[in-house]
């Protein structure tokens, strides 16, 4: 009894001191803004000026930790439910396309970057008022967007459901812009976002495959619909869920989707933080619906949050097996609380423990502020039990995709043809890639590896230091080796060229659900995995 007194009252001791350190801090900035309100030399914006305060404040903390002043309900609101009102395209700033000899390598200006719609959904109001991939939005409710972020272009589209939105669009192909009109809805962006049977000989019985992308809210009754869609109607008797990419969300929707798979009572997760309050143990609460069914998850370095919690928990309790790369390590408990004047902040309250003990979170930000340096065994996230090496690397392709090449020629590709193949057969042929090619040329495509810019500079470092002009010319001459003929790069690449080519323009035709069945096609962890389940 002793010994739980003087705990309890060194805890109190502990929150009185943190409290006094607060109102010290607070009673500062307050004289500090004071001081600046009756002696600046100008009128300031005090409203953008605390909220740069707040931001600044958070920052320091971790960056899930976030203000939310009322202006911006509407972005927390997306958050948590997936809803938004909108036209349900995404939207991304860029410089404008070149042409040859009018290429660029001075720095970008906010002022010289263009807006373009690169992804309508599906059945949403975007892409049923004809909005295309590729369409370039010169104006919201005649607003030009020349000199604003993405971010504020986005905010003039969003609004109340019902209320209609005047896009002016300019389009390769057609000569003068023209105007759009868009009535908003209430967009919810569907958490399975594609869902498919492989059947075939070498795997004797049929496997059902879900792409889950966010537990959002209601998400788990959509996987759950989608499972037994797969299972009942569909005959698939094994199963592969895609976590890749999906940065997580709500807590209580991945302990519906682990409980499909495992017994009632077991714990799933557990919360731990500064105050009794924050923890918890999450356990199933029902029967299981699927507890025998084979299951795999894929999982990458994008999975986070709430998807490390559905594959860790399930790794821990020899439910599933993981493969793909460790995941993001995003371990951190956030909950939403009232500020004054209609504000709102997510606030980090406690980490996720999983039910072996290991801590989902990768980074210890404390320790990040204190200036310590992080050990590399502290990665945090899920290792999966199958590792697959991350296809990622600098060539060619990683060129094409950064400087939009594979979008402008897709925009293009789509103007020429009316319709393609399905995304199950869809092949570029070789006529179609010398086609590429030549866009390349006239756009002044031109390929420089990392690796020739930085002989480039060497070579300029060596002809002001003392080196000799015989190495010099030596040197020299070695550059043109390092500066590949595109073509040829394209050529030496030419499986992967294919790929990424034929994702955006299998997107232009079949949108989102056929581009995923295009992309399964060359999908490395989706053949493991279904080998795994042989």
């Amino acid at each position: 009894m002793c010994l739980i007194l003087c705990v309890s009252l060194g805890l109190q001791a502990q929150e009185r001191q943190a409290t006094t350190r607060a109102d010290e801090c607070i009673t500062i900035f307050n004289d500090v803004v004071r001081q600046v309100d009756v002696n600046y030399v100008d009128t300031l914006n005090y409203e953008a000026l605390t909220e740069t305060a707040i931001n600044a404040m958070l920052k320091k903390i971790d960056p899930y930790t976030v203000y939310y002043p009322k202006k911006n309900d509407r972005e927390l609101r997306m958050l948590t439910t997936g809803k938004y009102g909108g036209i349900g395209s995404i939207i991304q700033q860029r410089p404008r396309p070149s042409t040859k000899g009018q290429r660029t390598k001075d720095k970008v200006s906010k002022d010289s970057l263009w807006t373009y719609a690169v992804n309508p959904y599906e059945g949403k109001p975007a892409q049923r008022a004809g909005i295309l991939a590729g369409d370039r939005i010169l104006s919201v409710d005649g607003v030009s967007t020349k000199g604003q972020t993405v971010s504020e272009v986005s905010n003039n589209l969003r609004g109340v459901p019902g209320t209609t939105v005047v896009l002016e669009i300019e389009r390769e192909g057609v000569k003068k812009p023209f105007k759009v009109e868009i009535v908003r809805e209430d967009i919810h962006l569907e958490p399975v976002t594609y869902s498919a049977l492989f059947t075939a000989d070498s795997l004797a019985e049929p496997v059902g495959y879900i792409a889950f992308s966010e537990f959002t809210e209601g998400s788990a009754q959509d996987f759950t619909n989608t499972l037994d869609e797969l299972y009942y109607n569909q005959g698939a008797r094994k199963l592969i869920v895609d976590l890749r990419g999906n940065g997580g969300g709500m807590v209580d929707e991945a302990l519906k989707i682990v409980n499909l798979f495992v017994e009632q009572g077991q714990t799933v997760v557990e919360t731990k933080g500064k105050t009794s309050k924050s923890y918890r143990i999450y356990r199933t609460t029902a029967r299981p619906r699927y507890a025998e069914l084979p299951l795999v998850i894929l999982v990458d370095k994008n999975s986070a949050s709430a998807s490390e919690i559905v594959a860790g928990a399930l790794q821990d309790m020899k439910r599933a097996t993981l493969v793909g790369q460790r995941t993001f390590g995003k371990g951190l408990v956030q909950n939403v609380r009232n500020v004054a004047f209609g504000g709102h902040l997510k606030v980090t309250t406690s980490k996720y423990y999983l039910p072996s003990g290991r801590c989902i979170q990768a980074i210890d930000y404390s320790e990040q502020q204190k200036g310590h340096q992080l050990k590399k065994d502290t990665a945090g996230g899920i290792l999966p039990d199958i590792v697959m090496e991350d296809s990622a690397k600098v060539d060619i392709c990683y060129s094409l995709y950064i400087n939009h090449y594979f979008f402008d020629y897709a925009t293009h590709y789509h103007r020429q043809h009316d319709s393609i193949a399905h995304p199950k057969t869809f092949t570029l042929s070789d006529e179609e890639i010398e086609d590429f090619c030549r866009f390349l040329d006239e756009r002044g495509f031109s390929y420089e590896t990392e690796t020739s810019k930085f002989f480039d500079d060497m070579l300029k470092m060596a002809k002001h230091e003392d080196i000799d002009s015989a190495t010099i010319s030596k040197l020299e001459a070695l550059g043109p080796m390092l500066k590949p003929d595109f073509r040829e790069a394209i050529r030496r690449n030419i499986d992967e060229v294919k790929e990424m080519l034929g994702t955006e323009i299998v997107l232009r035709y079949y949108y989102q659900k056929g581009q995923a069945a295009y992309q399964l096609r060359f999908d490395k962890e989706l053949k493991r995995a279904l080998g795994e389940l042989k």
